[in-house]
C-alpha cells in the first residue's frame, strides 16, 4: 500500500497556511483548518513543481515580518 501522501499516481491540492508555508494534499482529504487551496488538484508532478517556483524563501512569513522590522 502506497502511503496517500508519496502515491506518485494520486491527485493532490496545494495548500498554504497564514504563515506561507506550502504543503502537498490528496485530493481525496478534507482540507485542514488554516489551509487554504493555493492550486487545484492536479497530478503530483504539476503540485511539486508549483511549490518549487512558488515557495521560495522557507522562512515562516512572522519571521520574515519579524526580520523586517530589526
Amino acid at each position: 500500500m502506497v502511503n496517500p501522501f508519496d502515491d506518485p499516481d494520486g491527485t493532490f491540492l496545494v495548500l498554504v497556511n497564514d504563515e506561507l508555508q506550502y504543503s502537498l494534499w490528496p485530493a481525496f482529504v478534507r482540507v485542514p483548518d488554516g489551509w487554504t487551496v493555493a492550486l487545484a488538484a492536479g497530478s503530483r508532478e504539476e503540485a511539486v513543481e508549483f511549490v518549487d517556483r512558488t515557495w521560495t524563501d522557507m522562512r515562516p512569513k512572522s519571521l520574515v515580518d519579524a526580520m523586517a522590522e530589526q
